[in-house]
Order: structure tokens, then sequence, then C-alpha cells
């Protein structure tokens, strides 16, 4: 009989065990890990244009709204130039493009730095709070149209970075 309560006691064991260690870690079985999803850590939005990569683009409105600034990071993984082609409807309607060249394996930054390059707009048409749709193309891949979050100017972080008002000139 004690061989039978032994063999009893050690099954009984294992199997609140068994159950102890599914009850306290079963979760992460069934649960989706977090750190797989992707998301852009900061104010602007990420995209991927052929074997580019745009990373943290955002509009930064003057004071008035009157004009942004577009602050963006390009990554170029390629083994070849080209430039990128940024597309944008004024307030009037009208299609503008402009190009920023690109070097291979070159990292290139507009909008990031107070006496950095900039990439000023005008006549965006839109205030802050909105989202300002711009179009990226590279060499001869399609573009994907991004809808950047517009910033205040006059917000701490971005204050150095916005564009003077273009109305009081």
């Amino acid at each position: 009989m004690t061989v039978r309560t032994r063999a009893a006691r050690a099954a009984a064991s294992a199997l609140i065990a068994g159950a102890l260690l599914v009850g306290t870690a079963g979760c992460s079985f069934i649960t989706p890990i977090a750190t797989l999803n992707q998301y852009d850590p900061s104010d602007g939005i990420s995209a991927s244009v052929g074997e580019l990569k745009v990373r943290n683009v955002l509009a930064i409105s003057s004071e008035d709204n009157s004009a942004v600034s577009i602050m963006i990071t390009i990554i170029n993984t390629s083994t070849s130039s080209g430039s990128l082609r940024l597309q944008y409807e004024t307030a009037d309607g009208e299609r503008v493009d402009i190009s920023k060249p690109l070097s291979a394996n070159e990292v290139k930054s507009y909008g990031t730095e107070i006496d950095g390059e900039k990439i000023i707009i005008n006549d965006a048409g839109v205030s802050a709070g909105q989202l300002f749709p711009v179009y990226l193309q590279y060499g001869n891949d399609s573009g994907t149209e991004l809808l950047l979050p517009v910033i205040a100017g006059d917000h701490s972080i971005y204050a150095d970075l916005a564009p003077a008002s273009t109305l009081s000139e």
C-alpha cells in the first residue's frame, strides 16, 4: 500500500506542477508577441518606396498655418543613385513635384536640424491637426501616398524647425 501511495503522491505532485507551469506561462502560448508589431515610435509615419526607406515623415506648420516644413529621413539601401520624387497638391489644386537626389547607400534628412536643408511648402492649405497627402515615388517603382500628420509649429519640440509665417511678410 505504501508503494501505491507514493506513486499516487508523485503523480499528483507532477500533475500539480504541470498545471502550475501551464497556468503561469500559458498566456504566452496563445498571446501574440507585441514586440513583433510594426509601429512608428515618433510623431511621423514611415514607408518603403522601392529600395528607399522613408522614416519619421511629418509636416510642421507655421504659426499662421500659411506654410509647412516637411521633416523626412530617407535611407537609400540600393547600390545605385536616384531621386525621390515628392508630389503634393496646393490649396489651389495645382500639382507640384519636388525631386531630391540620393547617392547609393546614402541617408539624407530634411527639416530635422535648425540650420539644415528643409523642404518648405508655402501653399499646402493645411493646418495643425490635419493630414497632408504627399505622393512619394522612386525610380521605376510604383509610389505610395502618405497622409502626413501636420504638427503645430509652436509645439515645444518642433518650434525651431517650423517655417516662417508667409502671410505677415
